[in-house]
Order: structure tokens, then C-alpha cells, then sequence
């Protein structure tokens, strides 16, 4: 769980980080690691559906590292924001880039 913090993890969570921020990435970017540092890419979208007002916005907000909104404005149409994830599965001697697509 202490991978992203370890010696090991900081550049992979350096290549997501900017000013200690999670970084916004747009649908066609990513986060530029040395080649030395280069893993597999797992890709998932995933689309958040529900009623309006229960909190699908601040999920992703929070998610992305950024403040929820302060009041409810409801989402018009709907809203892709991209997540880069790096993590280490268990019995695996090799890290994994998770791309996250947000449909809000």
C-alpha cells in the first residue's frame, strides 16, 4: 500500500505530480517517465451515472486532487477527465500505469 512513497515509487509518482498537485492531463497525454522507468499502461473508463445532487462531481474532483465545488451546480452534459494512477499490484515485480477515463 506504501509502494508510491517508497524509494521505488517517488518517480512514478513524480511523473504525476505537479507542485505537489495531482496534474490535469488531457485525453491525449501522459505523464512523461525516462525510458529506463517505462511500464504497461492498463486503460479503463469509467462512467458515473446516478441522480443529481449525490456527489458524482466532488468524486471525481477528489479523485483528480483538485476542491470539490463549494455549492451544487448541476453538470450539463457530460464532463471526461483523464487520471493517470501508478501502483504496484501484489506479486508483481513490475509497476502498472493506470489510465482512468472520468465520464461524469
Amino acid at each position: 500500500p506504501g509502494w508510491l512513497l517508497s524509494p521505488a515509487g517517488r518517480p512514478y509518482l513524480g511523473s504525476i505530480l505537479h507542485k505537489n498537485q495531482r496534474r490535469a492531463f488531457g485525453l491525449l497525454e501522459r505523464p512523461a517517465l525516462p525510458p529506463a522507468l517505462a511500464v504497461p499502461t492498463a486503460t479503463y473508463k469509467l462512467f458515473l451515472a446516478g441522480r443529481s445532487g449525490v456527489g458524482k462531481t466532488a468524486l471525481v474532483a477528489w479523485l483528480g486532487g483538485s476542491p470539490a465545488p463549494p455549492a451544487h451546480h448541476e453538470t450539463l452534459g457530460i464532463e471526461a477527465t483523464t487520471l493517470f494512477w501508478p501502483a504496484k499490484p501484489r506479486g508483481s515485480a513490475r509497476p502498472v500505469l493506470f489510465q482512468l477515463h472520468l465520464w461524469d
